[in-house]
């Protein structure tokens, strides 16, 4: 992750902005930058199809204004004027149609052959709304019945977004859209993971906080219970850490200190678990190891005492065995921020 977007204009309205489209470029005048519209790359030069085309879509009739936009694109070289324009109509006819993925292709074209047109942009945007909409839920149509999830699909025109534009602001948005669909989804290690990327690729974002906390409760979510692998736990509660030491107010707002605390109670379980395991299946100096784990970690946890009770029911010859050595237990980095019992 399915499902989440933004609200699009009128027909109407965008057909209106794509005819009067051309591209801007500034100029030095003086002493200032100047913005100076420069012809666009497609030629205006008037065609009577592609214009009864447009006036299809606008009236509500997108499958009519896609065919006659087809009709006119087949048989012509990729180098005819106003090319461009006319896979944009198809595209945009299929997406009134209800026939989004093939819209998204469609426009895929006209970037790939026309990097330099002026709908070029445009085109970017809608292959964005049409995947948001696959998120939120829009359905594709089967037999008339808008009946077909298309998430999969969605997450690989995001994709595909990024790839096309790597670094722009719509990449950004893209994998953000992404990261917070797996996140909603419950598919908490694709979510963190997409958060992760998202950090190393925009460091100096605004929402980095807020994307470093999102990672560290994908990463806690994906621990299963004591009886499990710990390394979520260990991992989200070092990301927590270092999240409530860079933003205080965030780690007030949200309880993080709480959390850690938690953290480390069901940590302690974890360990008393594994150390009552090694006791029960005939492994007592990894047992005599675990119990003085836990006392020397979490000292005022309850486990403690009763680890304690555990390691007096020992011999003497395998007390003097296993010791943890100096310096056992969390990572600097990972060391409480408060005192433990407190």
């Amino acid at each position: 992750m399915r499902k989440r977007g933004l609200v699009a204009g009128s027909i109407l309205a965008l057909m209106t902005t794509v005819a009067s489209a051309a591209p801007v470029t500034w100029e030095l005048r003086g002493n200032r930058w100047e913005q100076v519209a420069q012809a666009p790359t497609t030629q205006s030069a008037s065609q009577p199809i592609l214009d009864r085309a447009e006036q299809m879509i606008a009236a509500g009739n997108g499958y009519a204004g896609a065919r006659t936009a087809i009709e006119w694109l087949r048989g012509k070289p990729r180098s005819t004027p106003q090319r461009d324009r006319a896979l944009f109509l198809v595209a945009e006819g299929l997406y009134r149609d209800s026939k989004r993925v093939d819209a998204f292709y469609y426009l895929d074209e006209l970037m790939d052959e026309h990097p330099d047109s002026v709908y070029y942009q445009q085109a970017l945007n809608k292959q964005y709304d049409i995947a948001d909409a696959y998120l939120r839920g829009y359905k594709r149509v089967f037999l008339y019945l808008p009946i077909i999830d298309a998430e999969d699909e969605a997450i690989d025109m995001l994709f595909r977004i990024q790839t096309r534009s790597p670094g722009s602001r719509m990449a950004e948005k893209a994998l953000l859209r992404t990261a917070d669909h797996y996140y909603a989804s419950s598919d908490f290690d694709l979510a963190a993971d997409a958060y992760g990327v998202y950090l190393k690729s925009y460091p100096r974002s605004p929402l980095v906080p807020r994307i470093r906390l999102r990672r560290a409760y994908s990463t806690l979510a994906q621990f299963r219970g004591t009886r499990y692998d710990a390394t979520p736990l260990i991992d989200a509660r070092a990301q927590l850490v270092d999240e409530a030491a860079a933003y205080p107010d965030i780690a007030a707002e949200e309880g993080l200190l709480d959390l850690v605390r938690r953290i480390d109670d069901t940590f302690a379980q974890k360990i008393y678990r594994t150390a009552d395991f090694c006791r029960r299946t005939n492994q007592p100096g990894a047992a005599v190891y675990y119990y003085r784990f836990l006392i020397g970690t979490f000292p005022n946890a309850p486990e403690a005492k009763l680890a304690a009770k555990r390691l007096a029911e020992f011999p003497a010859n395998i007390l003097a065995s296993r010791q943890p050595q100096s310096g056992t237990g969390y990572a600097p980095s990972t060391q409480p921020l408060y005192p433990m019992g407190k």
